[in-house]
This record gives C-alpha cells, sequence and structure tokens, in this order.
C-alpha cells in the first residue's frame, strides 16, 4: 500500500514539473517574440516613394472592400438598436386586444 501512494504521488510531482517546465516555455518564447517584433531592425518604416501603379491600385481596392463590409454591418447594428428600443420600451397590451380580430364573432353550434 504504501508503495501505491508513492508512485501516485510522484506521478503527480512529475505531471506539475512538466506543466511548470511547459508555462515556462511557453513565457519564454512569447517574451521572445515580442522582443524580436520590438527590435530595431523591424522598426522602420515602409518607403511608398518608389510604389507602382499596381501597388496602389491594390491599396486601393482592399480600402473599398473594407468599407463595403460597413453596409450590412450599419443594418445590422441599427436592427438590432431598434429592436432591443422596441423590446424596452413597448407597453405592454391586453390579452383581448391581442386576441380580437375584426370581424370575427363567435358562433353557435347547432346539432
Amino acid at each position: 500500500m504504501i508503495h501505491a501512494n508513492t508512485t501516485s504521488e510522484i506521478k503527480k510531482k512529475e505531471e506539475l514539473k512538466m506543466e511548470r517546465k511547459m508555462k515556462a516555455l511557453k513565457v519564454g518564447l512569447m517574451v521572445g517574440l515580442i522582443t524580436l517584433m520590438a527590435s530595431p531592425a523591424f522598426a522602420r518604416s515602409i518607403s511608398l516613394k518608389d510604389a507602382g501603379p499596381a501597388l496602389w491600385i491594390f491599396i486601393i481596392i482592399g480600402a473599398v472592400i473594407i468599407l463595403l463590409q460597413l453596409i450590412p454591418a450599419a443594418i445590422l447594428f441599427f436592427s438590432f438598436i431598434g429592436t432591443a428600443t422596441t423590446m424596452a420600451f413597448k407597453k405592454e397590451k391586453k390579452v383581448e386586444e391581442e386576441v380580437l380580430l375584426p370581424g370575427a364573432e363567435p358562433v353557435a353550434v347547432k346539432k
């Protein structure tokens, strides 16, 4: 019995050590990548002096495509706002007003 408890405890300790090593490796990798991205070698500006017309056409078409996505986004946004305000400010109607239809009258059935 003592042997079973010690082996399970040893396995748990090994798992904890492995998890700590993986966390440390992830943190180290992230710090290294952020440092690499923030280094002065990558911090230079892009010169558009020698850019050809193809680049400008590409940029303009990309901007138009991105701006066209605002149309359905605006429709959905204002639809949501309208639905939310309608639900928030809608007055409660009585059940009689909702169910009653003009011209509908109860009819007695004779057997």
